[in-house]
């Protein structure tokens, strides 16, 4: 594989993680830099692992992968939308400080719902003459530099919209899921 192609399938594995990560930023108060860089290096860790998952797993799984990596990316990015346009519907507690992080456990899901494809991507290397390390390297990178980005271009969209933009952020992310769900039963 030429490191172009490298190039072109770690941005693809990355824009769906970037998508999502602009409606964690806009449904934060404001977060930081560090805030940013945190969500991308649990984005970035899950998207470089997941091919290697795929890649170890390979021929075996390929058919169950391919049947259901849509319908899991689907339902994850689903629930985790709704729940967040839950939250955008509930009363401020005046005592509760604003929220200025996601938890782990949330940027894991989320993480693992967007890089569901990139486990199906290292399946299909298996098959082919690719360096799944330089290729699962260059995936978590680029998710590590997207995730960053797609967090602060959300805390500019959580800043104008206020707390309607985790409402948006919901509704992104049902887009998203739907999105992957199209593609795969076309």
């Amino acid at each position: 594989m030429t490191f172009f192609s490298t190039l072109v399938i770690a941005f693809a594995m990355s824009t769906d993680a970037f998508a999502a990560a602009v409606s964690k930023g806009a449904a934060l108060t404001r977060p930081k830099f560090s805030e940013a860089l945190r969500t991308g290096a649990i984005f970035g860790v899950i998207e470089a692992l997941t091919p290697l998952v795929g890649w170890a797993i390979g021929s075996v799984a390929a058919p169950y992968v391919r049947a259901w990596d849509h319908w899991i990316a689907f339902t994850v990015l689903g629930v985790l939308g709704l729940h967040m346009i839950y939250n955008a519907f509930q009363d401020e507690d005046e005592d509760e400080a604003p929220r200025s992080s996601h938890s782990f456990w949330l940027l894991a899901a989320t993480g693992l719902a967007t890089s569901i494809d990139a486990m199906a991507v290292g399946v299909t290397l298996a098959f082919i003459d690719s360096n799944i390390l330089i290729t699962a390297l260059a995936i978590g990178t680029t998710t590590l530099l997207m995730v960053t980005l797609g967090v602060m271009v959300g805390r500019l969209l959580g800043t104008l919209l206020g707390r309607r933009a985790e409402m948006l952020g919901g509704i992104a992310l049902i887009c998203i899921g739907s999105l992957i769900l199209y593609e795969h039963l076309q």
